[in-house]
């Protein structure tokens, strides 16, 4: 009996696997077992594994195969237990060195002619191979980028079984592969969209800059064509640059979700997701039988973006709490419960009226007052809440299409969101916080103190539009952005007078 290291993923992180290959010979027939709660993947794997032994040219002795998956408790899914249970056969046949296959951890799907093929979540096993003090991990080619982002692990991405069995035998010949994660991740890369490309709107602009700078959720409210989505579309590159941890963390949730790009390696771009408003509440958080990372957990670390907010599905909606709330979304299923990261800006765009052209001066509105009131309200208000900036988006001026005047590009809004973004990092530093959007109560007290002149502001605003308690601290954060942006150390009524503004939906059609 010989045992191979492997892992397997869960949530998003991984454990290891021991896979416990046993040939015994009281058997006169070939028979393979496999048991550990392997799922149809796993147990489909004999069926791979004897056709690419055999195209290797390794005859299968006629003997039961009996295949252990430990720890037995836990689910397995997935064909990468081909590899790690391959190797054990061969071991058990004498075929290949096993003076150092302690030192291993292998994962990979096998071809029926013996070709490595990539399999998901590379990252995370990655990432546990070294924490577990494992040197060497063997990997298919194509997952070599991923898996070499972490340091202190020495990768070997190789193409077929051939080339595993050679590197058992003879590790000389072998060299790992070298990548410097955070010089890919500093490398420059040119986004297809810019704020330069957008005409007019600066007062929406303005909003969008305010929230990339406090990481503050956005709802842009406007007439059909008047540039929402444009404008979503756009405000993942005026955000601050992902740190080399944060990359790390984005990267493992696309890698278990199957999205990574081979020959990304790393994903250096904040994510922008936006899913089509027939999306499921599974969808959305994220489900299944044994749950997958959700939309929102596929936007960690970067923009979610909801357009036609109001068509989404009211239970859809509802489920964006959680989230919004924690920063983690926590699925629970009879077998087990799992919690993927969930931390993104919400960007979510609607039109005023079911007919689009509420208080819009160029078109007449044919919804009745009530007919807007139920369509607005299928916004729940503890949603509402959780949304920072409300904005009128109107109808772009003709003038300002054809307008030739110089816009700012989103480098250069980028570096003030960036000053920003620092100063609130200076601020609460050694804590895990890194935005305005996260203060605790607690915190708002703290550096979100007012003088006479905003109290008042304040105050008559919270009497004016009937403001919830929630309200009024989101109000108290968008401030404090505000002011960052400005590199004041105080807030000002005038911070606080534009915070108010950005309560759109309060003001015009909640009142």
């Amino acid at each position: 009996m010989f045992k191979i290291l492997s892992a397997a993923v869960f949530g998003i992180d991984a454990y290891l696997v021991e896979v416990e290959v046993d040939l015994n010979p009281s058997r006169s027939d070939w028979y393979f077992t496999t048991v550990g709660l392997p799922d149809a993947a796993v147990k489909e794997s004999r069926d791979r594994i004897r056709s690419a032994l055999r195209n290797c040219g390794y005859a299968l002795p006629a003997q039961n195969i009996t295949v252990n998956l430990a720890p037995a408790d836990m689910k397995k899914e997935g064909s990468g237990f081909d590899l790690p249970i391959a190797l054990g056969v061969l071991a058990n046949m004498q075929e290949l060195s096993t003076d150092h296959l302690s030192e291993y951890l292998f994962a990979g799907e096998l071809s029926l002619d013996g070709l490595l093929r990539p399999v998901k979540g590379l990252l995370p096993v990655a990432v546990k191979a070294r924490e577990l003090g494992i040197p060497n991990l063997v990997i298919p080619a194509a997952n070599g980028r991923e898996a070499a982002t972490v340091e202190g692990l020495r990768v070997f991405a190789l193409k077929a079984l051939p080339e595993v069995i050679e590197l058992l035998r003879q590790p000389e010949n072998f060299s790992p592969l070298r990548l410097e994660p955070k010089e890919l991740l500093g490398q420059e890369v040119i986004s297809p969209v810019d704020f330069r490309d957008v005409r007019g709107q600066a007062s929406a602009k303005r909003a969008l800059e305010v929230a990339a700078a406090g990481n503050h959720n956005i709802l842009m409210i406007g007439p059909p064509g008047s540039g929402k989505t444009m404008l979503a579309k756009r405000l993942a590159t005026i955000m601050p640059r992902l740190s080399f941890e944060e990359a790390i963390q984005t990267t493992k949730v696309h890698s278990v979700a199957g999205l990574l790009d081979p020959a990304q390696g790393l994903v250096s771009l904040r994510p922008f997701r936006a899913p089509h408003h027939t999306i499921s509440d599974a969808g959305l958080i994220g489900g299944g039988v044994i749950p997958r990372p959700g939309e929102v957990s596929l936007a960690h670390n970067g923009v979610l973006f909801l357009d036609e907010l109001p068509e989404f599905p009211r239970n859809v909606l509802e489920v964006l709490r959680q989230p919004l709330e924690d920063g983690r979304v926590t699925i629970s299923r009879a077998s087990m419960t799992l919690s993927f990261p969930a931390t993104f800006m919400l960007a979510a765009a609607m039109n005023p009226c079911p007919c689009g052209y509420f208080n819009d001066s160029s078109h007449e509105c044919t919804c009745t007052p009530p007919l807007i009131q139920r369509y607005v309200s299928k916004i729940s208000g503890p949603l509402l809440d959780r949304i920072d900036i409300h904005i009128d988006v109107p109808a772009v001026k003709f003038r300002e299409l054809r307008s030739s005047n110089s816009i700012e590009s989103s480098a250069e809004i980028r570096e003030r969101v960036e000053r920003a973004r620092q100063m609130q990092q200076e601020r609460f530093a050694g804590s895990k916080i890194y935005a305005n959007a996260q203060m605790t109560p607690r915190l708002i007290r703290k550096y979100c103190r007012l003088d006479e002149a905003s109290e008042q502001l304040l105050e008559s605003a919270m009497n004016r539009l009937g403001l919830s308690a929630r309200a009024h601290d989101r109000i108290l954060k968008v401030g404090r952005t505000i002011a960052d942006l400005e590199g004041m150390p105080e807030i000002a009524s005038k911070h606080i007078a534009e915070a108010v503004q950005y309560r759109s939906l309060d003001r015009t059609y909640w009142a």
